[in-house]
């Protein structure tokens, strides 16, 4: 660090501080990401990660919930949690550093980019804010982001032997997957779904793809206002009662918060590894538009996908009783 400033420096101090301290677990993540979009509304990424980050905490308590217990080993929902948590600690570890330093540019009002090697992020994504200062293109931004953490947990998370082995090949996994139970969801105050679904987990291809239709949903000019709203009025607890309490049809808590389920986490700094050296940045997804094959709109699909839990609930008991008959 001898070769920057003292000034330069002390701004590296004070982004590892500020990153440390956020990202202690899914609430802590979800609520910075919701501020700096506030701050920095032009960076809608932002915005996009904190909505994203509220769905992995509603997944997490599931493991806790009135279901999942029932329906998955005690080891099992373990190795799941720590999934999630391990793919939402990386993301913030890596992108929160970029955050910082773009605001900082901002208002000193001079790119700050060259101290982003310092903190061990993509040659990709260092060349892409050089980009956006210059250009000021949000769709661009926003897209080569979702590229870029997509692909910063590829390796550590989707391919590592032990999540590949324990979770991604398990049996719940490819049931989840098929079955679309797994959703990223964007709800309104109104009591309102819209989302799509995660299936193809596994594929790159395939989570950057839905990265940028969430995008797309999430920033439509007649949606936004409503989910904006969401965010700003909805304190992020983990439970699904966040959202199903705004519902039509009145619903009980069938998952508990975060913070009182879960421990936090210490997770270990990985070693760096720049994805973009050895792994081509395909034009599909940079410059691809994205086609949506299913309704956004999925209040029913909700509701309709809650009862199938229930029914398998339902079955898993009858089983249960039928065998100690």
């Amino acid at each position: 660090m001898n070769h920057f400033t003292i000034q330069e420096q002390t701004i590296i101090r004070q982004i590892q501080s500020e990153t440390d301290k956020k990202n202690i677990d899914n609430i802590s993540r979800t609520a910075a990401y919701l501020t700096y979009f506030k701050k920095n509304p032009d960076i809608i990424w932002s915005f996009l990660a904190s909505m994203v980050s509220r769905n992995g905490g509603w997944n997490m308590c599931d493991l806790a919930g009135s279901i999942f217990p029932h329906l998955i080993a005690a080891k099992t929902r373990k190795q799941l949690f720590l999934t999630y948590e391990r793919a939402n600690w990386l993301i913030f570890h890596d992108v929160y550093p970029q955050l910082l330093v773009y605001q900082y540019s901002t208002k000193i009002n001079r790119p700050m980019f060259h101290l982003l090697p310092y903190f061990n992020v993509s040659s990709f994504i260092q060349k892409e804010w050089q980009r956006y200062w210059k250009e000021n293109d949000k769709d661009r931004l926003t897209t080569a982001l979702i590229i870029n953490e997509q692909n910063v947990i590829q390796t550590p998370v989707i391919d590592h032997p032990v999540y590949r082995k324990k979770v991604f090949r398990s049996l719940i996994f490819s049931f989840q997957d098929w079955l679309h139970f797994s959703c990223v969801l964007f709800p309104t105050c109104g009591g309102e779904v819209y989302g799509a679904s995660v299936n193809g987990f596994k594929s790159l291809s395939k989570r950057i793809n839905l990265g940028k239709r969430l995008a797309e949903i999430l920033f439509h000019p007649r949606l936004f206002p409503y989910f904006f709203e969401f965010a700003e009025k909805t304190p992020h607890t983990g439970s699904r009662y966040d959202y199903e309490q705004y519902f039509k049809i009145k619903t009980v808590r069938n998952t508990p918060m975060l913070r009182m389920s879960f421990p936090v986490i210490a997770h270990h700094q990985h070693v760096f590894d720049d994805w973009s050296l050895r792994r081509k940045v395909s034009p599909v997804w940079l410059y691809f538009p994205v086609r949506h094959q299913h309704p956004i709109h999925l209040t029913d699909w909700y509701f309709a996908k809650s009862n199938q839990l229930q029914l398998l609930l339902s079955i898993q008991k009858v089983l249960q009783i039928k065998k100690w008959e």
